[in-house]
């Protein structure tokens, strides 16, 4: 049974920077491709990034690139989403979650990813 497990969510001030772990077991990390998906109040799953499994290929929504990084370490068997220069619009319940396609397929459409964490708080606020 896959299980994903993030943590290093926080609250954080306009302008600052964290970074959300997401620890995988129950499969092999370097097999599947692994994403960021992100839920505010009132609002539908929002795909924020994917890391592909074979060759590392990421893929970025247009509200945040420039300002995220999506990594993956096989060995630790953990896949790191780096968040810098944070807004208020960014505050959302953060979660990872893994598909079996390749990630040029599998994109950021939460319908393919079949195993999803519990989810990590992001508050970005003064």
């Amino acid at each position: 049974q896959a299980q994903l497990v993030e943590s290093g969510g926080g609250l954080v001030q306009p302008g600052g920077s964290l970074r959300l772990s997401c620890a995988v077991s129950g499969f092999i990390l370097n097999y599947r491709t692994i994403g960021w998906f992100r839920q505010a109040p009132g609002k539908e799953h929002e795909g924020v990034s994917c890391i592909s499994s074979s060759d590392g290929s990421a893929y970025y929504a247009d509200s945040v690139k420039g300002r995220f990084t999506i990594s993956r370490d096989n060995a630790k068997n953990t896949v790191y989403l780096q968040m810098n220069s944070l807004k208020p619009e960014d505050t959302a319940v953060y979660y990872c979650a893994t598909s079996p396609y390749p990630a040029v397929v599998a994109g950021l459409r939460p319908p393919v990813y079949n195993y999803w964490g519990q989810g990590t708080q992001v508050t970005v606020s003064s």
